[in-house]
């Protein structure tokens, strides 16, 4: 399995006077990001800020779309039509990627939050909203997903594509993960979740709730840092993996190593 891997997280999830985990410190331990892009969190200010450090700190900004759902986060269910999908994950990375340019970078990376990064696992409608809105836009960047409907229709049409590993959620055997309305589907024991992050970066596999081995491609890992006691976990992972002779490089570097397509004039530069 591929011993090199980026580290991943969620970053600008704050709104107004609230803020949301400790993205200073998370930041060190990065490659990439994934930044709210102002409908289930983050804003103006916020998004300029988080964008600001990322490229103090060589962190490769990502799109972090998600649901018209403020007050929800994002994790409710919304009865959109694909066309609305398309259209506000568009607006929303557009608008990141006005602040990317105006600190001198661009968007490197689209990843669906929430309840939509739930469903365009399983809903094709959905999953070829949000391809077309990245195609239509800049066929460069990559689509960061868990492998179903929109790592395969992202594929499809020439995107890049990195599969996300997330430790500290429960996953079904088909690959998918266990709804957060459902009992046991976020894991909270810090062993647990680090012998299950160097075992789906090493081996390639994870136990799922049925007890069975689920095969899982992990380009890059998804870190937490907004519960106590995440930060000094998203450290121990990265220390461990380190320990492990595992590499840790940015997305771009990551799927380059692994014979990738690389548009044009890209590489591994942050």
């Amino acid at each position: 399995m591929a011993r090199t891997v980026d580290l991943v997280a969620d970053l600008g999830e704050g709104f107004g006077a609230y803020t949301m985990g400790d993205d200073e410190a998370l930041l060190e331990l990065l490659t990439s990001a994934n930044v709210a892009c102002g409908f289930h969190a983050g804003d103006p200010r916020i998004m300029d800020a988080t964008v600001r450090t990322c490229v103090a700190r060589q962190v490769a900004v990502g799109a972090h779309p998600g649901f018209p759902d403020l007050a929800g986060f994002g994790r409710r269910a919304m009865d959109l039509t694909p066309e609305e999908v398309r259209t506000d994950v568009l607006y929303q990375i557009g608008a990141l990627q006005a602040f990317a340019v105006a600190h001198g970078t661009r968007v490197r990376h689209v990843a669906p939050h929430g309840r939509l990064g739930n469903l365009v696992a399983v809903r094709a409608d959905y999953a070829g909203a949000v391809v077309d809105a990245v195609a239509a836009l800049d066929e460069s960047l990559i689509v960061l997903a868990q492998d179903g409907e929109l790592a395969d229709a992202a594929r499809a049409r020439g995107l890049r594509v990195g599969i996300v590993g997330i430790a500290d959620r429960a996953y079904r055997g088909d690959g998918t993960l266990v709804p957060r309305s459902e009992p046991g589907a976020v894991i909270h024991d810090p062993d647990e979740i680090a012998r299950r992050t160097l075992r789906m970066v090493t081996e390639g596999l994870i136990t799922g709730v049925d007890g069975t081995d689920v095969p899982i491609t992990c380009d890059t890992v998804l870190l937490h840092g907004d519960t106590p006691g995440a930060l000094a976990l998203a450290r121990r992972i990265r220390a461990q993996l380190l320990a492990a002779g595992v590499g840790i490089a940015p997305l771009d570097a990551v799927l380059d190593g692994k014979g990738a397509r690389v548009p044009s004039g890209e590489g591994a530069r942050v």
